[in-house]
């Protein structure tokens, strides 16, 4: 891998993990994470990417996220980016497969950052009646899925209070790097190549 010194624009959700990759692999990598919560409001998702990219215009870089942003393929032409190939985080960690067939099975997904900031973006998101969110939850979905990686805090207690509130049951799956790993080497070599092409 070239010693060029490439920056990581991107979603905080796994920013331990992504943290720790870096490291374990001496990547030449620079962080710039946002916040995760961003994804319930596109107009500031858009914002602050667009502003991550702009702060980084001089250097280049590599975007963390999956497909969360309809205008998400614009912005990166604009700045002359790539992202990290993936639907989305879940399924840059879990590989797609396997996160095709939660999916198909009801589950919901989370992280441990996301049950952490829950109540902040439940209430943004769905306000703060709990029988509609119900609703709004048990029509799509039949459990939630704590996906633990090595780098997770204990979670657990937050989870169960989740799930109470929805009345869904909460299922664990401890998750390697492995596919995580995979995901960025790909982007990283991916952003190399295009700079030998150039």
């Amino acid at each position: 891998m070239s010693p060029s010194t490439l920056s990581l624009v991107g979603c905080g959700i796994l920013q331990k993990e992504v943290g720790y990759l870096i490291a374990k692999n001496s990547w030449p990598l620079i962080t710039d994470f946002l916040p995760a919560s961003l994804h319930i409001d596109f107009k500031r998702l858009a914002c602050a990417l667009q502003a991550g990219l702009a702060k980084h215009a001089e250097e280049q870089t590599i975007v963390f996220y999956g497909a969360c942003h309809p205008g998400m393929d614009k912005m990166l032409n604009e700045a002359r980016t790539l992202r990290t190939p993936g639907q989305n985080c879940i399924e840059m960690l879990l590989g797609a497969e396997e996160f095709n067939r939660e999916l198909t099975q009801g589950a919901f997904f989370l992280l441990d950052d996301w049950v952490r900031n829950w109540d902040a973006v439940i209430a943004k998101t769905f306000g703060s009646n709990i029988a509609v969110i119900r609703d709004i939850f048990h029509d799509q979905h039949r459990y939630l899925l704590c996906l633990r990686t090595p780098q997770s805090d204990d979670f657990s207690r937050e989870a169960a209070r989740i799930g109470a509130m929805l009345d869904l049951p909460v299922q664990w799956r401890d998750v390697t790097l492995d596919h995580l790993e995979n995901v960025l080497h790909t982007a990283i070599r991916h952003k190399l190549d295009s700079l030998h092409d150039q």
